[in-house]
């Protein structure tokens, strides 16, 4: 670490801690960052007011912010950063912290503080951010001194992309941004190296290909440490040279291209059915960069009849949840470098054969017979009409898993979603931070009209920054996801899923001027799609669809792939 660090000449002129983490940002090659002023942050507002390399973005609420940092980070690979007050400013963000923490997102975030010497005497908009966050950053620090900004700046920037990424939290008081000093660069690092260099490959790779090579109906579980790995060519190459099929976790997804003939496409609670009996049917399988959560792996169940064997640059999720019986530590893509030429060319075709059939047997299905929209054919000729080129955010719930289904992905950072925590409120800013991030490229949010409401008020930052977002409504005038649980689980008591009340989604957004259309029949679909793709104008869409219409396939919760409920099951029982 010594050899590229060292104070400055004393002789430097001397800043405000302010000016100097401007500098910092700019430095490490931040263009733009999302916030929200307040008096604790004035004086870095003041300094960034000066800077002529970052843009900054003005939201309407700092959960926008976050969430904006989030979406850019994920769509360009690089540093998300926002920026926040004190106080309830600083609180604000604890929800995309600990969306960014379990989706592993590199997020910096910037809040202001009250005075050193007013910190404990719950001064006017004073929290303990720094506590507060301890659990769900993979680093945080409050910054003492200016001549500490340096250290926990370049700290804090290693550790978020450093291994597996996360957020970090510099914690900003007001004095500390007026304090001169002449530290510019860190003079000793504080943090051990593994918190954020690549570690060596640890494990043994010959045992663990010979297990790979010796398996007849192996299967490739791909989650998000493989987009965050940049690890896609990899795969592609050990599963077109081993001829082993493919599944993704809905973080995973667009780390396999979604069109290849060896995906069998998204596993888990709503993955299609030809993943979850690729699973029970498969006699090895090999998960790379995925966390066997809870929504995919019931411990003791999860392809009971396989080996096992993980890939992971975390080692806490080794043996977590689900036990394993090959494991290898270290960067994906660098792990799969040397382990792709000890894995043998195979003849796997009976296998393969094998789950043509059952995808074939066991397809996407849904009642398309009747008039009303349904949303699954809507987002499959989304797919056609856009050509699975867009980058598309959700939010959550059922219009999340429908676009996981239907809107097919064959490129990595494309795909925007909250996994682990499941967020409602996260699509739009998400799609906002992607499009300032890909200016050129469309960028669609799907949400219901429940999720919507969550940040809707970030319409003003796009019409403020006349950025052509495409917000998608589907509206079934219910919490869909919940609705669909009550029905098949709580004998249909519907409570508290109904909107008695929803706006006109329209008439927002005109009031915005942000053009909008809203379409009930399935004869409108196709102008209404080229209405919304039509040009790079901001659009919304509002699609009524019907409120008893329902995600499946569908595993029940702590139930495995054994109990999965089928389109046809609903249908054999009358209740399509």
């Amino acid at each position: 670490m010594d050899s590229n660090e060292g104070k400055m000449p004393k002789s430097e002129a001397k800043i405000s801690g302010a000016r100097l983490m401007v500098e910092l940002l700019e430095e490490y090659g931040v263009d733009i960052v999302f916030g929200y002023p307040g008096g604790a942050i004035l004086p870095f507002y003041d300094e960034l007011y000066k800077s002529t390399k970052i843009k900054h973005i003005l939201v309407r609420h700092e959960q926008g912010a976050i969430h904006m940092a989030e979406g850019y980070a994920r769509s360009t690979g690089k540093l998300g950063v926002c920026i926040a007050t004190s106080g309830p400013g600083a609180t604000n963000l604890v929800t995309g912290l600990t969306d960014a923490k379990l989706d592993s997102v590199p997020i910096l975030a910037i809040t202001g503080q009250v005075a050193t010497n007013a910190i404990g005497t719950d001064a006017f908009q004073e929290a303990d951010i720094y506590g507060i966050t301890i659990p769900i950053t993979k680093y945080n620090a409050l910054i003492k001194s200016a001549d500490d900004i340096a250290r926990h700046f370049q700290e804090a920037t290693l550790v978020a992309l450093g291994g597996r990424p996360g957020p970090v939290l510099l914690d900003f008081p007001k004095d500390v941004q007026t304090e001169l000093t002449s530290v510019r660069k860190a003079e000793k690092l504080k943090i051990d190296p593994r918190h954020y260099q690549k570690p060596p490959i640890g494990g043994d790779l010959d045992s663990f290909a010979a297990a790979l090579n010796k398996a007849k109906r192996p299967l490739l579980y791909v989650g998000g440490g493989a987009i965050n790995a940049n690890a896609s060519k990899e795969i592609r190459e050990l599963a077109e040279k081993g001829n082993i099929p493919v599944t993704t976790t809905l973080m995973g997804i667009g780390a396999f291209p979604g069109t290849h003939p060896l995906s069998v496409g998204m596993l888990g609670m709503h993955g299609t059915a030809y993943a979850n009996k690729a699973v029970l049917e498969c006699d090895y399988i090999l998960n790379l960069g995925a966390r066997f959560d809870d929504r995919v792996a019931k411990p003791g169940e999860f392809a009971e009849n396989a080996t096992r064997a993980h890939i992971d640059i975390d080692t806490a999720e080794f043996n977590k949840r689900v036990s394993v019986d090959y494991l290898l530590h270290g960067d994906l893509k660098e792990v799969l470098k040397v382990l792709i030429p000890k894995v043998n060319k195979v003849d796997r075709s009976d296998w393969t054969g094998f789950l043509d059939t059952i995808k074939k047997n066991h397809p996407l299905e849904f009642d398309n017979t009747t008039d009303t929209i349904k949303p699954q054919a809507f987002l499959h000729r989304l797919y056609e009409k856009s050509k699975g080129k867009a980058i598309v955010s959700t939010d959550v719930g059922q219009h999340q898993m429908w676009a996981a289904q239907y809107y097919l992905f064959d490129e990595a950072n494309r795909w925007l979603t909250s996994g682990g925590l499941g967020t409602m409120g996260y699509g739009l800013p998400a799609a906002i931070g992607a499009k300032f991030g890909n200016p050129k490229d469309t960028v669609i949010c799907v949400s219901g009209d429940g999720s919507i409401q969550m940040n809707i008020q970030e319409l003003a930052t796009i019409a403020m920054y006349k950025k052509g977002v495409k917000i998608l409504i589907f509206n079934n005038n219910f919490l869909g996801m919940v609705r669909q649980w009550q029905e098949l689980f709580y004998e249909e008591r519907f409570s508290e899923s109904e909107w008695n009340y929803n706006p006109d989604f329209v008439k927002i957004g005109e009031a915005y001027s942000i053009k909008g259309l809203k379409i009930s029949n399935k004869s409108e679909v196709d102008k209404a799609i080229d209405f919304f793709l039509e040009d790079d104008d901001a659009r919304i869409l509002e699609v009524m669809i019907p409120a008893e219409e329902k995600v499946f396939p569908m595993i029940p919760a702590g139930k495995s792939q054994k109990d999965m409920i089928e389109f046809s099951d609903t249908v054999r029982a009358g209740k399509k």
